[in-house]
């Protein structure tokens, strides 16, 4: 048997080497938590969360606490004897604490989401066994990583759609505030050209009214998929949205957990859905909300939380592998955005979106190092 023994909690702001804007914030560093979990034996995992209170409802300050009080000191002791059964365990959590440690109504998922990757990262490594939820291997042959087009303008928007260009980029996503989303796409398509598929997100800067009429001109650019254009509460207007206008509509906010998902099912309320380890629960909680999309028939997009890390990113690519069937893919930025990555190996896409390799350590099969860590932190606490 492998016992826990300790926790230790990195509260982190990793600087952006530019800010990064949309129409829910406006940042310059990942606001980001890792967590290191240390077995009896001494062999240790990590995980890593970016609470976000306009997607899952948590700050940054309240899942730090969450975890602190009334989750880490629940799963010191626990003990497994292989990594099998640390993956069932996770799995039935289902992206949150168990209900006698806190209450299932309480926002959570980001939280539980260090603790899954941590778990799943440390007894990969007691157990010599890289993280593996699905079939050996890579992402399918064809994946490509999309690039996100942050809301900026002018000049600037230029340079960026530009660059996206220049490395061969086919697919892409451009985050449109509530003005001037046309002139946004324009411009994209203008640079981009008719052979790259772009997608618009609204990070719910829309109501009803001004989301139908966007999106009914956005169309004639060739844009068919929208992410989140409405408040993530208005289940019945997004649902209004996908009749009204016959376009595709991703859910992003307002899918978190299970019964989220559920109920966009339910109410017909989306054509796609954007599912973020880092907002899900973790990545087994993820690959669940994965298969219940596909079996309801919806598009899937593997996206990321601004300012993840390698860490993150390797967990990322262990779930796009497991899926199969992923649309599109958002995330290993690496030090395209970061400053400094404090995760080894760099997981960062290619020319064309190309992913990187899987890692091939036990584990996630990443390093992270502690003394980058400790120079971006600004707070830290052990169990």
């Amino acid at each position: 048997m492998a016992r826990i023994k300790s926790f230790d909690l990195f509260s982190v702001d990793l600087p952006f080497k530019k800010p990064f804007k949309h129409a829910a914030a406006d940042r310059s560093t990942s606001n980001s938590i890792l967590l290191k979990c240390t077995l009896e034996s001494g062999n240790t995992g990590f995980g890593e969360c970016l609470p976000r209170e306009y997607v899952t409802g948590e700050t940054r300050d309240g899942a730090f606490a969450l975890l602190k009080d009334r989750i880490l000191p629940h799963l010191i002791g626990m003990e497994f004897n292989a990594l099998e059964p640390v993956k069932s365990y996770l799995t039935a959590c289902d992206g949150k604490a168990p209900a006698e440690w806190v209450s299932p109504g309480t926002p959570q998922t980001a939280a539980w989401t260090a603790v899954d990757l941590a778990l799943l990262d440390a007894f990969g490594r007691e157990f010599r066994e890289p993280v593996r939820i699905g079939p050996a291997g890579g992402p399918a042959p064809a994946f490509r990583y999309s690039a996100v087009f942050s809301a900026d303008r002018g000049l600037r928007a230029l340079k960026t759609l530009l660059k996206i260009r220049i490395y061969g980029i086919r697919q892409a996503k451009l985050k449109v505030e509530d003005e001037a989303p046309e002139q946004t796409a324009r411009l994209a398509r203008l640079v981009l050209g008719n052979g790259c598929d772009i997608r618009v997100d609204a990070n719910m800067a829309w109501d009803v009214p001004r989301a139908v009429a966007a999106m009914k001109r956005l169309a004639g650019y060739g844009i068919r998929s929208f992410e989140q254009p409405l408040p993530a509460d208005d289940i019945a207007g997004l649902a209004r949205l996908i009749r009204e206008t016959g376009l595709g509509v991703m859910a992003d906010e307002s899918l978190s957990d299970r019964e989220s998902l559920d109920r966009l099912i339910e109410n017909r309320a989306s054509t796609a859905v954007n599912v973020r380890i880092s907002k899900c629960g973790g990545l087994m909680a993820a690959l669940n909300r994965c298969r219940r999309a596909l079996e309801a028939g919806l598009i899937v997009q593997i996206g990321c939380q601004v300012g993840e890390t390698s860490l993150l990113s390797a967990a990322q690519l262990i779930l796009i592998t497991a899926v199969g069937r992923v649309t599109y893919g958002e995330g290993c930025f690496g030090r395209l955005l970061l400053r400094e990555d404090p995760v080894l190996p760099l997981m960062q896409f290619g020319y064309g979106g190309k992913p990187p390799s899987l890692p091939s350590g036990f584990g996630l099969g990443i390093q992270v190092n502690e003394s980058v860590l400790n120079r971006y932190c600004n707070s830290t606490w052990r169990s």
